[in-house]
């Protein structure tokens, strides 16, 4: 039987209009009062510690807190729904954190907290907290289930919650504007082809190519910024691929959701308390060789492991998918060249891009536009060297052409008109979908 929390001794019934009261917070009469009550009553709990597992003694603090004042029902239910978040949920997030149409919370203060919906950032203001402390408790509370701390003395955290979802947070004294805290969610339902479609993210073109590049074992990179959706359309692309192969996917913190029945999910593991037992994405991908893998999925790559991936990519374990930060394909090519000299590989700077020259087939570009929509703007394929330097060439491109009044973008797909060289690679492996499109 699941434990009752303080506010099911209430009575009170929390659901219809009373959680829907939380849409209509900036609406309330008393909205200052409810404020200083909810401050007034987490002030008195935190000094009366020995109470707060009483659920008894704390309905007394709380209906001795509200006691004189003129609250309406609604108001009365929301300000008990507070404090029960509080005590059972994460504090004044807990809300916004149910939300499935909030992407991304970023608190950059006590009453200064954004949010992302459908790729644009804007202020919450019916959500604040009521100091710095507010929001290191709440922290806390967060990260403390899996093991994890954050104080003056580890004044950074970087978290996977039970959800999925990743949590960053940064205290004084590395912070100077106080505590810092990041939350991007963890999506239940990741988007498929389809969605990518729909929204306009690319066209049907682009998507049976993409899909028989998967199917024909090709090398891809996926590039892009920060929110651009590089992990999305990893795991949509994971779709493609067959179900009677072994795929072992390797991340930081694991959200990719394959469907298939052979998969083996392999997480990094962070340093204990004594500083030992540290497992990196270097670690995880040479061991990977040794699980006898069909493909090897890297959620993403951003150091020494570039040169294991490679060398896993031209030693037979072709069809492997990785995502990467880089503003261009290009980019993504001199990163990957930069991490791999980072590992302190004594191989000349022509070995190195012959290597990537002969392991990567495509990268692709995906980008979050001025309007907050997310495209797939570059397809590329690796063909060779130009003056010592890999070369590539689209095939597939979203070229913006304006702005409407609205602030939306305005622009067209592009396709190139020749040929791609790995249209040979993709026939080869018994694929004839794209005869209408390059044949």
């Amino acid at each position: 039987m699941a434990k009752k929390t303080f506010i099911d001794e209430f009575e009170v019934d929390l659901d219809s209009h009373i959680k829907d009261s939380y849409d209509d917070y900036n609406e309330f009469k008393n909205k200052s009062l409810l404020e200083e009550l909810r401050n007034k009553i987490i002030q008195a709990l935190i000094d009366n510690n020995s109470v707060l597992t009483r659920n008894e003694d704390i309905k007394k603090q709380i209906d001795k807190s509200v006691e004189g004042y003129d609250l309406s029902t609604v108001e009365r239910n929301h300000l008990y729904n507070l404090i029960d978040n509080e005590m059972n949920g994460c504090g004044p997030l807990t809300e916004i954190l149910k939300d499935p149409n909030i992407t991304e919370i970023m608190v950059n203060g006590i009453d200064e907290i954004y949010v992302e919906i459908d790729g644009h950032v804007v202020r919450d203001t019916s959500v604040s907290f009521i100091n710095e402390d507010h929001i290191i408790r709440t922290i806390q509370r967060m990260i403390q289930p899996i093991g994890r701390t954050i104080d003056t003395a580890s004044p950074m955290v970087d978290a996977r919650l039970a959800d999925g979802s990743r949590l960053n947070a940064v205290i004084p004294p590395l912070s100077l504007n106080g505590p810092i805290l990041t939350i991007r969610k963890f999506k239940e339902e990741l988007a498929n082809i389809d969605d990518f479609l729909r929204t306009g993210a690319l066209t049907p073109y682009m998507a049976r190519f993409l899909e028989a590049s998967v199917q024909a074992k090709l090398n891809i990179i996926i590039c892009g910024g920060t929110g651009s959706g590089k992990t999305t359309l990893l795991n949509c692309l994971s779709s493609f691929i067959g179900n009677d192969e072994r795929i072992i996917t390797i991340e930081d913190a694991a959200e990719l959701k394959l469907k298939q029945n052979h998969v083996i999910s392999l997480e990094t593991r962070l340093t204990n308390y004594e500083g030992e037992g540290e497992v990196t994405i270097r670690d995880l991908v040479i061991n990977s060789l040794r699980m006898r893998p069909d493909r090897i999925i890297v959620g993403e790559v951003r150091g020494k492991e570039a040169f294991d991936m490679l060398q896993a990519m031209n030693t037979g374990h072709n069809g492997s998918l990785t995502t990467m930060h880089a503003n261009s394909p290009e980019d993504a090519l001199n990163r990957l060249e930069t991490m791999i000299l980072m590992a302190g590989m004594e191989i000349p700077v022509k070995a190195i891009r012959e290597y990537i020259e002969n392991a990567i087939d495509l990268v692709i570009q995906v980008s979050r536009l001025t309007d907050g929509r997310r495209k797939v703007t570059s397809i590329c394929e690796v063909v060779g060297f130009n003056d010592d330097m890999i070369k590539l060439k689209e095939i597939f491109s979203f070229k913006q052409t304006g702005l409407t009044d609205k602030g939306e973008v305005i622009g067209e797909f592009m396709m190139n008109k020749r040929t791609p060289s790995v249209y040979k690679k993709i026939t080869y492996r018994g694929i004839e979908t794209l005869k209408d499109i390059f044949g």
